[in-house]
């Protein structure tokens, strides 16, 4: 029964995402940012690889014909190579080229005008997979290798380039903090392979800050020279003698 009242922020990708909503992941704080302003969903599915993501995008995005029923999806995040770089002969695996054809199918499913899933409203962000700590990650029945993992990273990059998508590389800014040592990544990784609440900081700051030089339309922050407002106003704003016509829901987006 919920009405459509803000538009979104969707997250796709496998358990990075979804697990975006624990204590300090970067879904939690991107809801924090853009509260009353862009609801956040996510649509993170732990295990899945970009194969299998296809499939789900065309379920969970909105043909043109519903988009104007349902609320908009002002940006996307795209986050997958984690499971699509376990080696083969693992069901996870995706080889690296059709790891890149795949990104960039679900990047053309929004961004081409001749897709059924066409948003031209919508702002996309790839992210690459973090880097793996192999001494950490202790599941022999599902490997990871540190430098497999490295050349998706990469591969995200490169259809970034290609797409004209900008691209947050997580890889590169975890492996810095961790001076550049797959060991000490243990800071930012619980396991080995997820982020702790130091990781998924970082994939949030490095989110903003696409926003803020590339979207800067989305950038929700008060330093923003009023980009965004809240959809429904202030209370020290409502008229106190005729309230219901300053309550109307309004775009978020000047």
């Amino acid at each position: 029964m919920a009405a459509n009242i803000q538009d979104v922020v969707m997250l796709v990708g496998d358990s990075l995402t979804q697990l975006g909503w624990d204590k300090g992941g970067f879904a939690q704080l991107l809801a924090e940012m853009y509260v009353r302003k862009l609801d956040v969903i996510n649509r993170g599915l732990s295990g899945y690889q970009t194969d299998w993501a296809i499939p789900i995008c065309e379920q969970i995005f909105a043909k043109q014909h519903e988009q104007h029923h349902v609320p908009q999806v002002k940006l996307l995040t795209i986050w997958y190579g984690a499971n699509d770089a376990a080696p083969a002969p693992s069901p996870q695996h995706v080889p690296i080229d059709r790891f890149k054809t795949n990104l960039s199918h679900i990047i053309q499913m929004v961004k081409s005008p001749t897709s059924a899933y066409y948003s031209p409203e919508t702002r996309i962000i790839l992210i690459t997979p973090p880097p793996v700590n192999t001494k950490q990650w202790d599941k022999p029945d599902s490997p990871r290798v540190f430098e497999t993992t490295r050349s998706y990273a990469g591969a995200v990059k490169e259809v970034g380039e290609k797409e004209n998508v900008p691209v947050a590389d997580v890889w590169t800014k975890i492996f810095d903090a961790a001076g550049r040592s797959e060991e000490a990544c243990e800071k930012y990784l619980s396991d080995g392979l997820h982020l702790t609440s130091d990781g998924y900081n970082i994939v949030f700051q490095a989110v903003v800050d696409i926003v803020e030089r590339v979207y800067p339309e989305l950038d929700p922050t008060w330093e923003a020279h009023g980009k965004m407002q809240t959809v429904f106003i202030p209370w020290d704003q409502v008229n106190v003698q005729t309230p219901r016509p300053s309550l109307m829901k309004r775009k978020a987006q000047f």
